[in-house]
């Protein structure tokens, strides 16, 4: 690369790893969540209403309204009773909000209130860290083993799903609801901001982990197709998994005689809340419970192995000598773990879900991913040049990409990814707990220090280097912008000096 871009591009890298430091944790402390709901607690059988049958896996989260965690105005709502004269009040809520919200977390009803531990989740939170770790210790090798079943068995689970929503009364109208958006969100920022960072982490964008792994493929690994490749599936997933879950919240809309969009819920509540109680409605709930839990949970996993490989290896490369010696690289992971598991305490507190949403909507938010798509994009397309870039891949995979992709990486992604940027600061609205409960001034200042402190790494970087460098600005700028002299040949200038070379000696002289 240059020698400019390539001291911007290694600190876009570090930008990227310690963003995905702060978030790191959010993933496990998810994981934590849904080995909470799988595991469960097992409720009093007595206090089971007359004629209801007892559901060992659901444990507590639907067929019971008389457990202790349960207020009075917890209705049943799984069944509609159009035959009957029934008045539901208006802050009614339903069994799964009451579990998730009073037995699981037991939030408490303040952002100045961080309450105590929730040893049940602490636990689950240990267990989801001891499995990534063991699952990574040895290195992409052993952790590839791991996926093989970790990122396949997920495809199994959701064509059972699939199948058994689609199947379902009702299923139809969430079908259309999923497939017939409302255009007027489109005016909201916050959608575009969910969608852009929807994207950026489903395809593992701007955040190091393509680079990381991929550096170590072999150099004529073809990593044009892998990336096409990776596109479809991750796009065909994430749009068939649409159906599965939008058909069972239209088989819950149809049970309660209600329109889809009052049940369907965005964030953790669809999650936790909106698709567990479509799949207690269900026959067989225990079955489907299973099968949903363990897909998520197994997605998780996923998710978190290759955030764990990506930050390991992005610090490790920065000095291999000393990593890469003996266990020294064994106890970085180990060292990342530990620290990653207390900074998830924190959020498995009865308080700890307001600070998980500063996390998630700061240091994983749109806006901070937005801003390194654009200087990366910059960086590749202009400064160190789209066609040299295309040498390099036409040297690695023996051919030159579609030119489409060429004008994308130099106009179209910088354009679209400034336009989302500067419209969602000119749109701006601080975050609210469940839309509702403003946070305090600290709350927002550590939210702001989540984005800006991996964001504005590249550009002090950037001036960093503007001013070591000796000579005049433009001589400076030009010098940072020169390619480095350590890299290697591409094809056309392999051509090139083999060329001068024969033209160069004494029998291409003769001749």
């Amino acid at each position: 690369m240059c020698g400019g871009s390539l001291t911007c591009a290694t600190k876009m890298e570090e930008g990227c790893s310690s963003s995905h430091m702060y978030s790191s944790s959010l993933p496990v402390v998810s994981l934590c969540f849904f080995w909470r709901h799988l595991l469960g607690s097992t409720p009093n059988r007595e206090v089971l209403p007359a004629g209801r049958r007892f559901v060992p896996f659901l444990k507590g989260w639907v067929m019971a309204v008389r457990n202790s965690w349960n207020t009075e105005t917890c209705v049943e709502f799984d069944r509609r009773v159009d035959h009957l004269n029934w008045t539901v009040a208006v802050n009614a809520t339903s069994p799964v909000r009451e579990f998730w919200e009073r037995r699981v977390l037991n939030i408490t009803g303040s952002v100045h209130e961080l309450g105590g531990m929730r040893w049940e989740l602490a636990l689950c939170l240990l267990l989801s860290w001891v499995i990534c770790y063991f699952c990574v210790w040895k290195g992409v090798k052993s952790t590839g083993k791991v996926v093989y079943f970790t990122a396949t068995f997920p495809y199994v689970m959701l064509v059972v799903l699939l199948i058994r929503g689609v199947t379902l009364p009702g299923a139809i109208d969430g079908i259309k609801f999923y497939l017939y958006p409302d255009p007027s969100r489109l005016s909201d920022p916050q959608v575009w901001m969910d969608a852009g960072t929807q994207i950026f982490y489903s395809y593992a964008i701007c955040i190091g982990c393509l680079t990381a792994l991929g550096s170590y493929n072999k150099y004529n690994n073809n990593c044009y197709k892998d990336c096409v490749y990776l596109c479809l599936l991750n796009s065909g997933t994430s749009f068939v998994a649409g159906f599965a879950i939008f058909s069972a919240l239209g088989f819950m809309a149809y049970e309660q005689g209600t329109h889809i969009s009052k049940v369907a819920e965005s964030g953790p509540g669809l999650a936790f809340i909106a698709y567990p109680r479509a799949v207690a409605m269900m026959p067989f709930p225990q079955i489907w419970a299973i099968f949903f839990f363990i897909m998520i949970i197994l997605l998780g996993l996923d998710s978190e192995f290759v955030g764990l490989e990506a930050l390991a290896t992005a610090i490790s490369d920065t000095n291999p000598a000393f990593f890469h010696v003996g266990h020294r690289r064994k106890l970085l992971l180990l060292a990342i773990s530990v620290l990653s598991f207390f900074i998830g305490l924190v959020m498995v507190t009865e308080g700890g879900l307001y600070i998980f949403q500063v996390f998630d909507y700061y240091a994983c938010s749109g806006m901070t991913l937005l801003l390194f798509a654009i200087l990366q994009s910059v960086c590749i397309g202009w400064v160190y040049g789209a066609d040299r870039f295309y040498d390099n891949i036409e040297d690695m995979i023996g051919y030159r990409p579609l030119s489409l992709i060429k004008y994308c990486l130099k106009y179209v992604t910088p354009v679209i990814c400034t336009g989302t940027f500067v419209f969602s600061l000119i749109k701006h609205t601080p975050l609210k707990f469940n839309n509702i409960i403003e946070y305090p001034w600290w709350g927002y200042a550590l939210g702001w220090w989540f984005t800006l402190s991996s964001t504005l790494m590249v550009p002090f970087w950037m001036l960093y280097n503007l001013i070591i460098t000796p000579g005049t600005l433009q001589q400076r700028i030009s010098i940072l912008c020169t390619p480095a002299e350590d890299l290697p040949l591409t094809k056309s200038e392999k051509k090139a000096l083999e060329l001068l070379d024969l033209n160069s000696s004494p029998d291409g002289i003769v001749s």
